[in-house]
């Protein structure tokens, strides 16, 4: 089983020069727990945003989350994968870096992500035990 069969193609993406109120806002609109931070020109390389990142930051700024940009709290570079990659591989990877979700690319653009979650709907799938 490949990547590119397992991940979610639909990813939500933040600029880096958004704030952190805009972040959480996209967030909750789209009832996820991180979101993807574009590039800010084209040899830079994608983050990552997670609820996490946004507590340390409110707590770091004493809750003032206008004056905090996402580029200056997240995660960069996220880690990234090739989405021709065998899931068991991302996974292996994933439970060594003790990390829940990594960017799926082609061509060093992003085409995905895929989480710990996705992998074990999928192997549940397979098995004939999925929902």
């Amino acid at each position: 089983m490949l990547v590119k069969n397992v991940m979610i193609s639909n990813v939500v993406r933040v600029s880096p020069f958004a704030t952190v109120r805009e972040a959480m806002r996209l967030m909750k609109t789209h009832q996820v727990d991180s979101l993807v931070v574009d590039k800010r020109h084209v040899h830079d390389a994608y983050a990552m945003i997670t609820y996490t990142d946004i507590l340390r930051a409110i707590v770091a700024e004493e809750g003032d989350i206008d004056l905090v940009n996402v580029y200056d709290i997240c995660a960069k570079p996220a880690l990234s994968i090739s989405k021709e990659w065998e899931v068991k591989h991302a996974a292996r990877l994933m439970a060594r870096m003790g990390i829940h979700r990594v960017l799926v690319t082609a061509n060093n653009e992003l085409v995905g992500i895929i989480t710990m979650n996705d992998i074990v709907d999928a192997i549940l799938d397979q098995l004939g035990e999925g929902p």
